[in-house]
């Protein structure tokens, strides 16, 4: 058995989604807790980083692939420079 102590505010968010989940604040803590250790312990990077998998958008502009290119010139002004 494991004994956790949560601050007001944890404990107020932790009763709070279990009863919306209709589920037993013990339950709710244990299916948390599972969810958090498989994705800590997950051997693959999108398990440790499925939280934030497709949270940013890069925008399509292509800019990453155009860092070559802009890298070159850089470095063709700085030799003109020198």
């Amino acid at each position: 058995m494991l004994t956790v102590r949560l601050d007001d505010r944890l404990n107020t968010l932790a009763r709070k989604a279990a009863a919306m989940e209709g589920a037993s604040v013990s339950e709710f803590m244990r299916r948390a807790i599972a969810e958090r250790a498989e994705r800590a312990l997950s051997s693959d990077a999108s398990g440790r980083l499925a939280d934030v998998i497709g949270a940013v958008h890069g925008g399509g502009t292509g800019g990453a692939r155009d860092s070559g290119g802009a890298f070159a010139e850089m470095l063709a002004e700085r030799r003109k420079r020198s």
